[in-house]
């Protein structure tokens, strides 16, 4: 004899007392900001206290400012593109060279670092996490720009 399962099929309505305006949350407003600011001011403290020659210092530090323009570059071409706005293909290549670029060129320098493995992963993840947050930032202040009218 067989299992059988009956699925209910019939559509059920959820009533709710808000409705949904696709504007971020406080909260997670709040989150992106804070991600944002932990990411790179852990990433500059651990420069900061780094025994590394200032040269190599700033260009761990310029490779960091280099990394977050391109992603928000990267999101607002994506972005203009979802919405129907012109965007060269120019525009969008060079966008996701650069943040590739970025990133590669954080690789390269912590592979020839003579620092511990637990140094070259703590720049790593904050350095991500400083890309993924400034995307979250971007997002939601042109979300918010965009629903309030401005």
């Amino acid at each position: 004899m067989e299992n059988q399962v009956n699925y209910n099929t019939e559509k059920k309505e959820v009533k709710t007392t808000e409705t949904f305006t696709g504007k971020p949350t406080a909260a997670f407003i709040a989150a992106s900001w804070t991600a944002l600011l932990v990411g790179m001011v852990s990433y500059c403290i651990g420069l900061w206290n780094a025994e590394m020659v200032l040269n190599e210092k700033g260009y761990y530090f310029v490779i960091l400012l280099f990394g977050l323009f391109s992603v928000i570059s990267v999101q607002k071409a994506v972005r203009d593109k979802q919405e129907g706005l012109a965007v060269t293909d120019m525009y969008y290549g060079i966008s996701w060279f650069v943040t590739i670029a970025s990133i590669v060129l954080l690789v390269i320098g912590l592979w020839n670092a003579d620092l511990l493995l637990s140094e070259k992963g703590f720049y790593a993840m904050s350095f991500l996490l400083s890309l993924f947050a400034s995307i979250a930032v971007q997002k939601n202040t042109r979300d918010v720009k965009f629903l309030d009218g401005n």
